[in-house]
């Protein structure tokens, strides 16, 4: 497992808990609604804000950690996958003359 597959799978974890969370909301303001201590239409606010604040501190977390992979990656200074493929069609080509070069110098000391 790459560790972009990795970090790609906490978030996605993490965005299971940010569901878990709503319906936690959702749960809570219902009990307070049976219990008298809000109306119906301050539940449903309370739990809209509460649902979007939520979404965007997760947005922010999700940038945050975004940029920081980028930044560590960068740090590495690991080639790209366009790039690894580049180099190893360089690589196979090389190899290939260096075989033909080799079957040719045989060939001739014969």
């Amino acid at each position: 497992m790459s560790v972009l597959e990795m970090i790609r799978n906490s978030l996605l974890a993490s965005l299971g808990a940010a569901v878990v969370t709503k319906e936690k909301v959702e749960e809570a303001t219902r009990r307070w609604v049976d219990e008298g201590k809000i109306s119906r239409d301050e539940a449903e606010r309370l739990a809209q804000d509460l649902v979007e604040s939520g979404r965007h501190q997760w947005e922010d977390i999700q940038e945050k950690i975004s940029e920081t992979v980028r930044k560590g990656l960068d740090n590495f200074d690991i080639g790209s996958k366009k790039e690894f493929k580049e180099l190893k069609a360089r690589v196979e080509n090389l190899e290939k003359q260096l075989t033909m070069r080799e079957e040719a110098s045989g060939k001739e000391q014969e």
